[in-house]
């Protein structure tokens, strides 16, 4: 075979190619790649169609052009190859529906002498990953090539074509059949994770919906700029989603952005995909290409090169792109295009592939290859050299990163477990003190009525109640995630009441009395029982606590309109920061017994059932206010 590539630029295509030459070959494929208008497309290609009648030709829009070591843009180039042992078929299918697409030509190209598929699809409506599992479904052992065609980044309309037809949605291809024809097909990434995993939390196909439970587009903001996120899609190009645990290293790019934030990819994702941000690693896309497949060249001695390369490689490196193209041109007739997205097989398996520069290797040469010298380019400029190393940096930096996460992850899952411990043991103390309590109570209760009150039952009886009164407060936070608290009516001002006589004999102790005093009979509000008792009992004992010997502590109900004002004061040390005091395990007092837990409790139950604290404290008195919301009548 031999492969002939021209370059338009805006040429009269007669004065480039001599047509003539071709006239009595039979096998001709043609390959254009045109990164220029739809009318200069179609131009083109009656011009071919007419000068070559018998020749197979389809084609694609680009986001540039690779012709021979030059990569272009806004050019067209045209690659005809002729075969002298390979019969070339070709067809086309329209509309959306990706996966009936990949399967309609697989069934109609490819047969047991099939060595390569030649694919091209639009690049806006075709879902490469379904149009590829498509063919799979049919045939998934025929190596297939090509990609998603380009529009210079626009993202708004691409083409592809078959013969002299125009095609805006859908696939078109030629199918390769040979007994002796060689394939080597391989792919270059050089793309790496870097940052934190995230996960795709909601997801329709290629429709990201939210991701680490952020709308797409917030996200791209938050991790690369405002910027970056406002040019979406072509600025996401170069930074794809990178998708975890696949046999390939697979990114994922941007190809548009919903009005609503949502983003589309190139492929699909599942819901709970672990993913990372990629970057380009320009150390080793700047590396020869040709070193590491070097040997399957010398055995198949290569007579054409079909590139197919990502948009964002060209943009990304576009001083250094040369760099990676150059070194199959030295070898052989080299062409192809930039992409949205390259078609790629790997071990049976059809793989839609971002971020890659795909190279397919053709020879129907049956001789021995002699040995093949290569150029290598230098890329070692001063510019080249900045680049790399910057590269290099983010790529340590995120491997540092990743390690310190594994670590933080270590500590997190360690204190975690601490936390469920802590939390088991209290479970099993509050279980445990129960029974003994009820015990002490009863007993207390048995001693009074049959031999009366002493001074040494009534200290147990108050201590009694300061240790029920915790033991309320630790049920009650070991409990509330796991129970419903369901709200009856309550009157606060019997409730208030009843409490005050629960709590008398232990303000007894330290010389104080209770006051209450109220502006109406009935308050009514609808309340969880429990969750009110935390509330009022928590104030009740740390007036108690803090109150000064022989000072009375002051119970307020007040009535406001429809809201009820609870209110508890006495003469006690000022508070310095009340709004510390609501903190958990913060007391101010370090003399007095206590965990601070009582307050911080106070504090979440208010929150949850939206009622308003107030706390005011100078040398006449300190003053928690309470309102509550009274029912509707």
């Amino acid at each position: 075979m031999k492969t002939y590539n021209y370059s338009i630029d805006n040429q009269n295509i007669q004065q480039i190619i001599d047509f003539n030459k071709f006239k009595k070959e039979k096998n001709i494929l043609i390959q254009i790649f045109c990164g220029e208008s739809q009318n200069k497309f179609d131009s083109i290609l009656k011009t071919l169609t007419t000068n070559l009648p018998q020749a197979i030709c389809i084609g694609s829009t680009t986001d540039g052009e690779i012709h021979e070591s030059y990569v272009t843009t806004f050019n067209t180039i045209i690659s005809i190859s002729i075969f002298k042992n390979t019969k070339i078929n070709h067809t086309y299918v329209e509309g959306t529906n990706s996966f009936e697409n990949g399967q309609k030509i697989a069934k109609e190209l490819i047969n047991e002498k099939t060595k390569l598929l030649i694919l091209f699809t639009d690049g806006i409506k075709t879902n490469g990953e379904e149009f590829l599992k498509g063919v799979e479904s049919i045939n998934k052992d025929t190596i297939i090539c090509g990609g998603m065609a380009g529009d210079n980044s626009e993202f708004k309309q691409t083409y592809i074509s078959s013969q002299d037809k125009i095609i805006k949605f859908g696939a078109v291809a030629v199918s390769l059949n040979s007994d002796i024809l060689k394939v080597f097909n391989d792919y270059r990434f050089n793309w790496i994770p870097i940052g934190i995993e995230h996960t795709i939390n909601e997801v329709k196909n290629n429709r990201i919906y939210s991701i680490s439970n952020m709308n797409p587009t917030r996200f791209y903001a938050k991790y690369l700029g405002e910027d970056v996120a406002k040019h979406l899609p072509s600025t996401g190009i170069e930074f794809p989603l990178i998708i975890k645990n696949k046999s390939l290293s697979t990114a994922r790019a941007v190809i548009k952005k919903h009005e609503d934030g949502t983003l589309s990819f190139t492929g699909n994702f599942k819901k709970g995909d672990i993913v990372k941000l990629g970057f380009g690693n320009a150390e080793t896309i700047m590396q020869d290409p040709i070193k590491q497949i070097k040997k399957a060249l010398d055995i198949l001695k290569p007579e054409t090169f079909f590139l197919y390369s990502c948009m964002a490689r060209r943009r990304y490196m576009q001083n250094f792109i040369k760099a990676e193209i150059e070194p199959f041109s030295n070898i052989a007739p080299t062409s192809g295009f930039f992409t949205y997205a390259e078609f790629f097989h790997n071990n049976g398996y059809n793989e839609l592939l971002n971020q890659s520069l795909t190279i397919v290797a053709l020879s129907e040469h049956e001789e021995i290859p002699k040995h093949i010298e290569l150029e290598h380019i230098n890329t070692d400029g001063e510019y080249a050299r900045t680049i790399k190393a910057l590269t290099h940096l983010v790529e340590q930096s995120s491997i540092d990163y990743d390690l310190q996460t594994q670590k933080l992850n270590k500590q997190k899952k360690y204190s975690n477990s601490l936390l469920a411990s802590q939390k088991q043991f209290l479970r099993y103390v509050v279980h445990e003190t129960n029974t003994p309590l009820s015990v002490i109570m009863s007993n207390i209760e048995l001693y009074e009525m049959q031999y009366g009150k002493n001074n040494y039952i009534s200290n147990i009886e108050v201590a009694m109640k300061n240790i029920s009164s915790i033991y309320d407060d630790l049920s009650f936070l070991i409990k509330k995630d796991q129970l419903v608290y369901n709200k009856i009516k309550i009157d606060l001002v019997d409730y208030i009441r009843s409490r005050i006589d629960f709590f008398s004999q232990v303000a007894s102790q330290v010389k104080s009395n209770f006051i209450l005093t109220s502006n109406c009979d009935n308050m009514p509000i609808f309340f969880n029982e429990t969750k009110l008792q935390r509330i009022i009992d928590n104030n009740l004992t740390n007036a108690i606590k803090y109150t000064f010997e022989k000072e009375d502590i002051y119970i307020n109900l007040i009535k406001k309109q429809n809201d009820y004002i609870f209110s508890i004061s006495s003469h006690s040390s000022i508070i310095q920061d009340p709004k510390k005091i609501f903190e958990e395990y913060y007391r101010e007092e370090n003399t007095q017994e206590g965990f601070g837990l009582g307050l911080n409790l106070v504090k979440r139950v208010c929150e949850e059932e939206n009622v308003h604290i107030d706390v005011i404290s100078n040398e006449n008195s300190t003053c928690f206010t309470y309102t509550f919301k009274g029912v509707k009548k």
